[in-house]
């Protein structure tokens, strides 16, 4: 039983990452091997986010994000695109309490249009809920892509009528989805694929990336352990030349 403190925010300890985002690749593949529906690989793959918020909380990570639904995913099957829709309501609706009671912001990263009016209120009644909360920040990118993102944001500029001699990184950080939170400092992808798929492409510019077979249902606190630790051990240099002898 995971305590209602046990999200809440605490002093940093060491060098680990500050932000950790997540491809979550994996889910059918699991459902498969266990001879189950696909539906129920992705609701065991929601599940498995408390797992990770509860253990990078021990590493001080004070945000999280995960990519839930890109806009790509709409090409998926119908019956499949419904079913997650409905998963990720139930999701939220049920969780969001909870997740407030551990002091978890939690953002949406993305477009909200094509979402069912259910899902796309409960989204915002979360994200009023929990906007106050001061312990880890829970980005959840739903509906969402990298190259969108981009395009939204420079779409968001010219109609604010910036000068473009005045637009630098820093004012177009403004513009993106996470503009509340710094770039994520780690990539983890599951599923033992090696691909970006579209995922915040500008903010991932000096991410450092680990890679694991391990289907996303099965990421256990153990490789999200490695996965901090092999972050730890790497020197971030940001195109920079490293000391002498580095």
């Amino acid at each position: 039983m995971i305590t209602v403190a046990k999200y809440k925010s605490v002093a940093r300890s060491g060098p680990g990452p500050r932000h950790v985002a997540f491809i979550m690749d994996g889910n059918g593949r699991w459902a498969s091997e266990q001879g189950l529906p696909r539906l129920e690989g992705h609701r065991r793959g929601v599940e498995r986010i408390r797992v990770v918020l509860e253990t990078l909380h021990d590493f001080d990570v004070r945000y999280v994000t995960v990519y839930a639904f890109s806009t790509e995913n709409w090409g998926r099957p119908r019956d499949e695109v419904a079913g997650l829709m409905d998963l990720f309501c139930a999701a939220v609706e049920g969780q969001t309490l909870e997740l407030h009671e551990r002091d978890v912001r939690i953002v949406h990263l993305g477009k909200t249009a094509n979402l069912d009016p259910e899902l796309r209120l409960a989204v915002e009644k979360a994200q009023r809920l929990t906007a106050g909360n001061g312990g880890i920040t829970l980005n959840v990118a739903l509906d969402y892509g990298g190259r969108d993102e981009i395009l939204q944001a420079v779409r968001r500029i010219i109609r604010d009528g910036l000068d473009p001699d005045c637009v630098d990184e820093e004012t177009f950080n403004r513009y993106l989805f996470t503009a509340h939170c710094p770039d994520p400092d780690l990539i983890i992808r599951t599923g033992g694929e090696q691909r970006i798929s579209n995922f915040l492409l500008w903010q991932s510019a000096y991410s450092e990336y680990y890679h694991t077979a391990t289907l996303w249902p099965d990421l256990q606190p153990a490789e999200l352990e490695r996965a901090v630790e092999a972050y730890r051990s790497r020197q971030r240099r940001y195109g920079k030349v490293a000391g002498p002898g580095v």
